[in-house]
C-alpha cells in the first residue's frame, strides 16, 4: 500500500518478537509503518504480493517470484518497471539472516480520483516486510499433515487465475472454518467442483504412477514451489501433468502432498479422517527437490560473490 510525499510518517526499523509481526518494514524503500488512506491496494485490493523464503541470507526461488510478479503486473496493467530496485531491496532484507520471510506488496498506488477506473498517472507503491521464520517442524515433512475439505468455494475467473493478487477474501473465509491446530490445511474446490488448492498451498496427487496437479487457469494461484516441483519431477523422469481434477481424483490418488514457497513438500497423512500414507513418489521428490534447492542456493551465492 502506498504513501504520498509528506503524508507517510517514518519509523525506525526495529525488531519484533518472532511470529509477532514484521521485524522490518519499508514503503517505497524507506522505513515506514503507515500508508496513505487513498491507497488503491487498501480500497480495492489493486495489487499483487509475493511471500519469499530466505535461507542463509539468500531469497529462495527468487527468479520464479520475480517472473510471476512481472507476469502479474502485465496482466493487471500495473506500470511497475523498477524490478532491479525491488530485487536489491529483497536481497538487502534477506542478507545476514539465517532464516527469514520477506513479503513484497506491489500496488497501483495512491488513487488520484474516486472510483474503480485508474487514471494511468498513478505511481506504483512498493512495500517490503521481513518476518522472523521459526525452524520447521521436521515431523510435518517426515510423517505428513492432516487436512480437511473447505466448505468455501473459489469463484472461477480466468482473468485473475494464477495471480497472487491482493484479494484473498475466499481464503480468509475458508481459514475461518477451522481452529483445530492439528489440522494443517484445508483443500478448496472451485464453484464448478474442481479441486484447486489449499488455502495457502498447491496440491499434488499421484494416480497410477502419474503425478497430477490441478489446473489453475480458471482460479487458484500458480505457486513458485509448484513450478519447482513440476520441473524437478520432469528432470527426475517422473511423468507430471496439470489437469482438471475433482473429488473422485482426490479419493483415488495413492499419494497426496502439498507445496508452498515456505514449506516445500509436505505429505498428506489424513484427509477428513481418512488415513493416507506418504508414498515413494513423494519421498523421491522430496529428496530431489532438496538437492535442487541446494544447487539453486549455491548458484545464488556464487553469482553474488
Amino acid at each position: 500500500m502506498g504513501s504520498e510525499a509528506g503524508t507517510t510518517p517514518t519509523a525506525p526499523e526495529g525488531n519484533s518478537a518472532p511470529g509477532a509481526g514484521p521485524e522490518l518494514v519499508r514503503v517505497n524503500g524507506h522505513a515506514a509503518r503507515e500508508v496513505s488512506a487513498l491507497e488503491r491496494g487498501l480500497h480495492y485490493g489493486d495489487g499483487l504480493f509475493e511471500t519469499i523464503a530466505c535461507l542463509g541470507g539468500q531469497p529462495r526461488l527468487f527468479e520464479l517470484h520475480l517472473k510471476r510478479l512481472h507476469s502479474g503486473c502485465g496482466r493487471l496493467g500495473l506500470p511497475f518497471t523498477d524490478e532491479a530496485t525491488l530485487a536489491r531491496e529483497v536481497r538487502e532484507l534477506a542478507a545476514g539472516c539465517p532464516r527469514a520471510v520477506v513479503k513484497v506488496l506491489l500496488t497501483r498506488g495512491v488513487a488520484l480520483n474516486r472510483g474503480y477506473a485508474p487514471t494511468g498517472r498513478e505511481l506504483p507503491t512498493r512495500v517490503t516486510l521481513r518476518y522472523a521464520w521459526p525452524a520447521d517442524d521436521p515431523a510435518a515433512a517426515r510423517d505428513g499433515v492432516r487436512v480437511r475439505l473447505a466448505l468455501q468455494r473459489l469463484g472461477e475467473n480466468p482473468a485473475l487465475a494464477g495471480l497472487k493478487h491482493c484479494n484473498r477474501l475466499e481464503q480468509i473465509l475458508a481459514r475461518r472454518e477451522w481452529s483445530d491446530p492439528a489440522i494443517a490445511e484445508s483443500l478448496m474446490f472451485s464453484s464448478s467442483g474442481a479441486l484447486i488448492s489449499g488455502t495457502m498451498s498447491n496440491v499434488f496427487l499421484v494416480c497410477d504412477s502419474l503425478l497430477l496437479t490441478p489446473c489453475v487457469d480458471r482460479c487458484g494461484v500458480a505457486g513458485v514451489m509448484r513450478a519447482a516441483v513440476l520441473a524437478t519431477a520432469r528432470a527426475a523422469g517422473i511423468s507430471a501433468e496439470e489437469r482438471v481434477l475433482g473429488h473422485e481424483d482426490l479419493v483415488r490418488g495413492s499419494e497426496v502432498f502439498l507445496t508452498s514457497a515456505l514449506t516445500g513438500i509436505r505429505p498428506v497423512r489424513e484427509v477428513e479422517g481418512t488415513r493416507r500414507v506418504p508414498g515413494p513418489v513423494t519421498r523421491h521428490l522430496q529428496t530431489q527437490l532438496a538437492a535442487s534447492l541446494r544447487e539453486d542456493a549455491a548458484a545464488s551465492r556464487g553469482e553474488r560473490g
